[in-house]
């Protein structure tokens, strides 16, 4: 997409900063569920974690105007639903005239740096309820990822109960995102086995006083049907590590679409820096999966 009035984004951020809080006050806003109860929302909360390698390029998202653009590309395709961010993404977007009609996902906890040696003490750096709700935000979002050899886990742990007593108090929709870690020369790694992503389940979803707003979202992995009859809260599947052959990739997402319990995707990575380049292309293809070609 071309066409971004950056000159002006940037301006606005130095002289009028309060133009942020005044255009996601007037946002058009729409119901979380409609249609065909499907969502598909855009990741870009990664930054603000460290996270800034794709594949093979360790810098990849580096350039903000190249994902600014990625992401425009992505909120203007048929079928998109919304975005997901921290607050200087969802800022940007703001500005840019972005997020009318969309739902818009409040990313929360960011401090577990990646590569980092506190990285398993994953504190609320970004997003609050409080301001999620202040700003007209539709979701809020969190990482839960828990390893039972780290005590920064319950660190994680407790916030996250805290969060979510908050967001079902304030009658917002909240996101768990759960992981079972190891420790593994020196860096945080996934456990992406079956039964692991069911205990992290089991886990994420006891946290906070209230279910009512509860949702997942969780990797696919094999043995989808297992993991989908853990739970009977609404669940969303994240793209991962774009990695492997694409082609794989989408049709493990289409096979995991068709489980129970499966609302949608949230995919970042993947489809803002795809192998190919062809952001739209990618874009599109998870659309149709998700909401019918």
């Amino acid at each position: 997409m071309t066409g971004l009035d950056f000159d002006a984004l940037r301006d606005a951020r130095a002289s009028h900063p309060e133009r942020i809080g005044e255009i996601l006050a007037g946002r058009t806003r729409r119901e979380l569920i409609r249609g065909d109860g499907r969502l598909f929302i855009v990741a870009a909360d990664h930054r603000a974690r460290g996270a800034l390698g794709v594949r093979n390029d360790a810098n990849a998202m580096a350039n903000r105007y190249d994902l600014l653009e990625s992401l425009a590309t992505a909120l203007t395709r048929p079928g998109v639903d919304g975005v997901l961010g921290t607050p200087d993404i969802i800022d940007d977007l703001a500005l840019l005239g972005l997020l009318d009609d969309k739902i818009v996902v409040g990313s929360m906890n960011r401090g577990g740096l990646w590569g980092s040696s506190f990285e398993m003490d994953d504190r609320y750096t970004a997003y609050d309820v409080d301001r999620i709700k202040r700003d007209r935000l539709d979701f809020a979002k969190n990482l839960v990822r828990i390893n039972l050899e780290d005590a920064g886990s319950l660190a994680t742990l407790e916030a996250t109960a805290l969060a979510v007593s908050q967001a079902a108090a304030a009658g917002l929709p909240i996101m768990l995102e759960p992981f079972m870690t190891t420790w593994a020369n020196g860096r945080v790694k996934n456990d992406l086995r079956a039964d692991a992503v069911i205990l992290s389940i089991a886990i994420a979803e006891g946290l906070g006083n209230s279910s009512a707003y509860s949702w997942l979202k969780l990797p696919v992995v094999a043995d989808m049907e297992r993991v989908m009859a853990a739970t009977t809260l609404p669940t969303l599947l994240l793209g991962g590590d774009p990695v492997g052959d694409p082609t794989q990739t989408v049709q493990s997402w289409r096979h995991a679409l068709e489980l129970p319990g499966v609302r949608g995707l949230v995919v970042g990575r993947s489809l803002l820096y795809p192998h190919d380049g062809n952001v739209e292309a990618a874009i599109d293809t998870a659309a149709a999966l998700v909401h019918g070609a």
